[in-house]
């Protein structure tokens, strides 16, 4: 028997979302400094940014039709590889650091 969601999973969601809106934010600031020659980016930074969305997005599409299907949590599953997607690029792209004179 499937439970219920409490409060709790409501909440969990909510601050997955805030964490890839924070996490794409930082992404996109870190892109755009490169862009300018402000942050140490690779050359194919640019086509890594187009390319990687199709990926994530194909994979939160199936993991929710699965999650739905089978009476899951269809949001917590479509957040799941956009996450990992926001979060590895964070850490990457922090790494590299700004472009120093």
């Amino acid at each position: 028997m499937r439970r219920l969601p409490t409060p709790m999973d409501y909440w969990a969601n909510v601050i997955e979302a805030g964490m890839i809106v924070g996490e794409a934010n930082m992404v996109i600031a870190m892109r755009l400094w490169g862009m300018a020659g402000l942050w140490s980016v690779t050359p194919s930074e640019n086509a890594r940014m187009l390319s990687e969305k199709t990926g994530a997005y194909t994979r939160a599409i199936m993991n929710a039709s699965v999650a739905a299907a089978t009476g899951g949590d269809a949001a917590k599953a479509a957040m799941k590889p956009i996450r990992q997607k926001t979060k590895s690029n964070v850490k990457r792209l922090a790494k590299r650091g700004p472009r120093l004179p």
